[in-house]
């Protein structure tokens, strides 16, 4: 072999091969070196065995991936891939099996939990993608509809949609040669995922006769398929927010030999069944039935004992990697091949899951704005919520959906917000990030790479208008005079029950007080799932990889909520185990705070509690809307702010804390008490599932629009205001608002990570849950700016760096960049790179 490894200043793979497999077997082999230990988790996680050495924390993700049937789906997609494509993943593999031993020599993770390397199989990178992405789409909200419709009422189902609520997710723009200073186009942006460490993404550069390519790879997978820049092209995705998984409900028996038939559109058809076991460190093995009808893989409800007679309900999930045998890989290769935008656009023709919204330019002044994706055609109701497996209203026609494409004009913006993919979708981000974005490149005509951070690391907070003015309007209801000063602990109703930190666990009555606001002992995790439906892939979801918390990102709502602490919370693919029910701001688990946040039960006054002394007149009678002259002080701030997230703004803290105040109160309402018992489905799908979360990302729609009456949000406002008045000074946002990525084996260090400025709905979209944790687990999983003039003036960066090894000097030395909102240059010049090794 003839492959070159070189390194930059930052340690970042510059390789050179002979031809593209030589160069994928490189890329496997020098991803295998640097992250082992992260390679290897992602590649049990795919195939459904992390609990065998991470613990019974990860057997709900172990389970849900078995059943799921990912590693199959994975075989079958890759033995349709053509040959071609096939040899240049193999290739990638055989790199990654060369490289393990010696990365797995290297990395401490090994020795700690006595794993061993393993071997990779071909079908593994697809493995890995699936299962990086399988929550991406955020099905499990489907799961939270239906509760909503069945314990509020089917008119409150779409209440929580989040394009109402604040959500996070991907930024990206281009901007067309005639609004920047070379006359050439720039493409930039950042991808918002649950933040793990090691990264989700890897900068690379790929080298061969046939192109030379630098971008962003999904360590484990070959290629570039997010984010590249040929010389002559850039490309760049964000979540498109599509709806393309089903969740239908089964109607299922047991038949006389032992097997399994569903009822489907043209009666009752036997399903395939199998068992399996899960292994468990430190456990008993988990043995598990496996399902699958027609419409696809049975993965709720399937009794582990089964019932011996009669016939039971499950759910199943159909998806189009399952169903076509198709995941887009033959996109991959040609997409390092590509010269223009048109060869880009012939290339995502082929692309399957994720549904992306993409961007391109190239050197000749080509622009490109589309949706690239399967999305299945099918009745609207399969987008909103579970459906009968036996009615054929809700099959699936041939062939997917047409994906919209837009001209550009000057610039176009992608922020997962309704627009250019709303025909394929239901739930979209807010529109404040796109519109945010689109007015600060109105405000140039001279765009340079180097002015682009300034978009990244945007601070303003537009959706806090509406919060505001609810605050403005309470001076102006006449319905008494000011009351006397709150005595801390005997603010009224915000202190009925005790607070999180007097009450010590949810449901003692009372909403979580100002100790809960900081949250800043629990460490929030992902979960592959995105949850936020979200952006750039997932690849944590709610688990290893879930854009959760909000839509945009591919995780659930409750996911940074999450913990990671010794409960050793799952991954942003796999989503948070329950907790213990403990407070939110205790120290506990992310799963512990969606507990808190589903558990804990604020009311406001008038919702059927006696009013404390803070809702009193200063004649003691019932003084309505009055505030206290420590809340009119916090009114004024608050009214005179800036409105940014600024990590240093006292401002924005005491903002922060007035808000969750507000969310614990909403969660708590009597309107709401039917959604805060838990639902009947496994812990892996519960962040989508807590009421807490969920009322944190509407907030918006619910001070003006839902079941709480507008009086009540009114009281409830009051309230907050008078509760963070008692309290102690609200730090600077970032004091709470820190860093908290997931890791499959959790540093103790948790002091280490740093407060961040921006919130979930600025540009730069750090999420947490507003109400229970400060603590930020989503975050710009890397930021990146492609300059067609020449790409030498690109930039780049990552959260922590090119190496996944503990105490390396690159394996965080990019954090201090990324924390100030810089990017590193890159290095093109051979010349200017360090040889490693060669590699014959």
């Amino acid at each position: 072999m003839s492959i070159e490894v070189y390194r930059d200043d930052w340690g970042i793979p510059h390789l050179r091969a002979a031809d593209p497999e030589e160069l994928a077997f490189a890329q496997g082999r020098v991803t295998a070196v640097d992250r082992a230990w992260q390679l290897e988790v992602e590649r049990h996680r795919a195939q459904g065995t992390t609990a065998s050495f991470l613990g019974a924390g990860e057997a709900g993700w172990d389970i849900f991936v078995r059943q799921a049937r990912l590693a199959d789906t994975a075989r079958r997609c890759f033995e349709r891939l053509d040959a071609g494509t096939a040899r240049w993943v193999r290739a990638y593999v055989d790199g990654v099996n060369a490289g393990l031993p010696e990365g797995a020599g290297r990395a401490p993770e090994f020795a700690t939990t006595g794993l061993a390397p393993g071997r990779w199989e071909p079908w593994t990178p697809l493995a890995v993608w699936l299962s990086t992405h399988i929550l991406f789409a955020g099905f499990p909200t489907k799961l939270w509809r239906e509760e909503v419709a069945r314990r509020l009422g089917e008119e409150w189902t779409e209440l929580f949609a989040t394009d109402g609520p604040g959500t996070a997710g991907s930024n990206g723009w281009v901007v067309s040669g005639d609004r920047t200073a070379s006359g050439a186009a720039i493409v930039a942006g950042d991808p918002h995922r649950f933040i793990e460490a090691p990264g989700v993404y890897q900068q690379i550069r790929l080298a061969c006769p046939e192109y030379d390519v630098l971008g962003l790879a999904v360590p484990g997978v070959p290629g570039l398929a997010h984010f590249g820049h040929t010389g002559r092209v850039a490309w760049a995705i964000t979540n498109a927010m599509a709806d393309y998984q089903d969740l239908y409900r089964e109607r299922l028996r047991r038949t006389a030999d032992g097997g399994v038939e569903a009822l489907g559109p043209d009666g009752w058809r036997a399903a395939s069944v199998h068992r399996e076991s899960v292994e468990v460190a430190g456990a008993e093995p988990v043995g598990i039935e496996v399902i699958e009808t027609e419409r696809g893989p049975v993965i709720i409800g399937v009794d582990t004992d089964g019932p011996d007679e009669g016939s039971w309900e499950a759910i199943s999930l159909r998806h189009p990697p399952r169903v076509t045998g198709e995941l887009g890989f033959g996109v991959l290769p040609a997409l390092l091949a590509a010269r223009t935008v048109a060869d880009v656009d012939r290339a995502v023709d082929g692309w399957v899951e994720p549904v992306n919204v993409l961007q391109a330019a190239d050197v000749d002044g080509g622009l490109l704005h589309r949706v690239a994706g399967y999305v299945p055609v099918r009745d609207r109701a399969n987008s909103l919520r579970v459906v009968p497996a036996w009615e054929p209203a809700h099959a699936w026609q041939d062939g997917p959906a047409p994906t919209p494409r837009a001209g550009v004009e000057g610039h176009a913006v992608m922020a997962n917000a309704r627009g250019l993919a709303a025909p394929l979708g239901v739930e979209f981000a807010p529109g404040h990030r796109a519109a945010r974005i689109a007015e600060l490149l109105d405000g140039s005509q001279t765009w340079t790479p180097t002015a682009m951070p300034t978009i990244h690391t945007d601070t303003a907070n537009p959706s806090a208008a509406r919060l505001l003015e609810a605050i403005r309007r309470l001076a102006e209801t006449p319905t008494g005079t000011a009351g006397p000063d709150p005595q801390p602990g005997a603010d009224g109703p915000s202190r009925q029950g005790g607070t999180s930190a007097e009450a010590g666990a949810p449901g003692d009555g009372g909403p979580p007080g100002p100790a809960a606001q900081g949250a800043d002992s629990a460490q929030p995790s992902p979960t592959n799932a995105g949850p936020q439906p979200g952006d750039g892939g997932p690849s944590r979801q709610g688990g290893a990889s879930a854009e959760a918390g909000a839509p945009g990102d591919g995780g659930p709502p409750g996911q940074a909520a999450q913990g990671a602490d010794s409960a050793q919370p799952s991954p942003t693919n796999a989503g948070p185990q329950p907790g213990t029910g403990q407070a939110p701001g205790q120290g506990g688990t992310s799963a512990q705070a969606v507990q808190g946040a589903d558990s804990a039960q604020p009311s406001p006054a008038n919702a059927g509690q006696t009013p404390g002394p803070a809702a009193q007149g200063a004649d003691g009678a019932r003084g309505g809307l009055a505030l206290s002259r420590r809340a009119l002080a916090v009114r004024a701030r608050l009214l005179g702010w800036d409105r940014r997230m600024e990590a240093d703004s006292v401002d924005a803290g005491l903002y922060a804390a007035v808000r969750g105040a507000v969310v614990r109160r909403v969660a708590g309402h009597p309107a709401f008490a039917a959604l805060r018992e838990p639902a009947p489905h496994p812990a892996l799908f519960q962040p989508w599932l807590a009421l807490g979360p969920r009322v944190a990302f509407a907030l918006e729609t619910l001070l003006v629009s839902g079941p709480v009456p507008a009086a009540d949000i009114a009281e409830i406002v009051r309230a907050a205001l008078e509760e963070v008045a008692a309290g102690d000074e609200p730090p600077a946002w970032g004091v709470t608002h820190r860093l908290a990525p997931w890791q499959a084996l959790p540093d103790e260090d948790d002091a280490q990570w740093p407060g961040l400025g921006g919130d979930h709905d600025c540009v730069l979209s750090t999420s947490s849950v507003p109400g229970f944790t400060d603590r930020s687990a989503r975050a710009s999983a890397a930021r990146y700016v492609w300059d067609l003039a020449d790409r030498d003036n690109s930039l780049w960066v990552v959260p922590f760096g090119a190496s996944g090894v503990a105490g390396e000097p690159h394996h965080r030395d990019q954090l201090p960049l990324w924390l100030r909102g810089e990017l590193a240059p890159v290095t093109t010049d051979w010349h200017h790179l360090t040889k490693e090794f060669p590699h014959d």
